[in-house]
Order: structure tokens, then sequence, then C-alpha cells
């Protein structure tokens, strides 16, 4: 080092590494490794020739620079780290894991499994998501939720088994319209939606805009419900309609003055 500092520094202005870097590779090919060493009386050039056959090669793994820590993932499933909270997958809720720390990002294991991995922030009070941690229990949850309503539906009528067969014979999302139904339910009460229920299947008419059609006509006291048309490709071409009548263009087309008999 005291070489280096009185031959190759001294007296410079220490620019940046970038310019460093280039001029001490050619201090070394054109000064310091041709030279003859005090010492040794030999070039570095040349004993480094002999030296380099026997060194090891460096580990290709690098060394593991991580802080490692062991912590609880909460019921929230975050991971609680220098005053910010990191996220892992819903599943890992309530459970220790590994936590390694490197100065740039945060990995998290458990039992050697990479689980999470995110950036590593500095702030305070954060709390770092991955969005995708959460799409497990939110799919959970809506599939409770739906067993739920389908229940609550189903326990509005002995027809409501069979109303929801409909449904999912005509409809593409059955359970949308279940929604609704129990929804329309809580609104106006068991009664309303029963009775709507029982004229809908008479007509076999199967939708929620139905239920809610022949509900809001007996609410206004309208006229007897008559079905509600709800129109789709498929009901348009299986429609069968009478042959027109077209004895009233028959008489436009006769000339006037002249009768159906003339000649």
């Amino acid at each position: 080092m005291g070489y280096v500092k009185a031959n190759f520094l001294h007296g410079m202005d220490l620019p940046g590494f970038a310019a460093i870097n280039p001029a001490v590779q050619v201090w070394l090919e054109s000064v310091a490794n041709v030279r003859l060493h005090r010492d040794t009386h030999r070039r570095p050039v040349d004993l480094w020739a002999e030296e380099r056959v026997h060194l090891q090669a460096v580990n290709p793994r690098l060394y593991d620079v991580g802080r490692v820590l062991t912590l609880r993932a909460d019921r929230q499933f975050r991971v609680t780290f220098e005053g910010n909270r990191y996220s892992v997958p819903a599943r890992f809720a309530g459970t220790r894991v590994t936590v390694k720390a490197y100065p740039d990002r945060l990995c998290i294991y458990r039992d050697e499994e990479l689980i999470a991995r995110h950036t590593r922030s500095f702030d305070r009070r954060q709390d770092i998501e991955d969005t995708d941690h959460a799409k497990a229990l939110v799919a959970q949850r809506r599939h409770a939720q739906d067993a739920q309503t389908l229940k609550r539906f189903l326990g509005l009528s002995p027809l409501a088994e069979r109303y929801q067969a409909g449904l999912l014979e005509r409809r593409g999302n059955a359970m949308a319209h279940v929604r609704k139904i129990v929804a329309l339910a809580q609104i106006h009460g068991d009664e309303a939606v029963t009775r709507a229920m029982a004229d809908a299947l008479a007509f076999e008419a199967f939708s929620s805009e139905y239920i809610a059609h022949l509900i809001d006509a007996r609410t206004r006291q309208l006229p007897e419900a008559s079905p509600l048309l709800l129109m789709h490709h498929q009901d348009v071409l299986e429609l069968e309609l009478p042959p027109a009548d077209m004895s009233a263009y028959a008489d436009l087309a006769t000339p006037k003055g002249e009768s159906h008999g003339s000649v």
C-alpha cells in the first residue's frame, strides 16, 4: 500500500472510480508489474505467471450477508421488521418464518422455502404488500359468503331449488342472480320474493330482473303482472310467428273504380 500511495496516488487529485480504474490498469502494466522488485529481485509480472497456476478458483456462491431473524406472521399475514410490515401468503398467517434482511431486499422463508420477497424499506410504519398473497384468502371468503347466500336463497321457498336449477340452465352467472334475489328479499321481504318466484316459474322466466319486475308491479298495484320479455339471440332464433295476412295489401294494389271480379 505504501508503494501505491507513493508512486501511483502521490500528488493526484482523486477522481471517481470510473476514472481511477483505467488509470491504475495502465500503471500496473507499464510501471508496477514490470519493475524489478527490491526484495525478490524479480518482476512481479513473472512471479504472477508462476503463482497463478497454484491458486484455487473463487467460490462461485457469494457469501450470504443477510441478517437472519425468526419472526411470526400475524393474523393479517404480515411480518413486522424495523417498524414496517411485509406480507406473506395468507396461508402462513400465525406461523413462524425465517427472515433474511439484505441492504436492498427482504426474503422470507418457511422451512427453507422462499415464500415472499420484498424491496426493503427504510421508512417507518409502511405496509408493503404483494397483492398475490391475499388472493387465496379472498377466494376462500367469497366462496364462504356464496355458500351462506345460497343457503339463504334455498330457504326462501320450497320452489327455490327448482328456480336455482333454471338459473343454472338459462343464465351464465347463476350465482349473481341468486345474490340479487336474496338482496330483494332483504328489501321487500321473503313473502314478496316467494310469490314472485312462483309466478316466474309459471312463466319459465329465470332472472333476478324478472323477480324485481314482478315485485315492482305489485308494489305499485299495477294490473296483474305479465311475463317480462328478456330477449337473447338464441330466443330470437326460436321464435315461431303465424303467417302474415296479405289481404290488406291486395286491396291497395287494386286501381280505383275496378273490382276484383273485372276482366
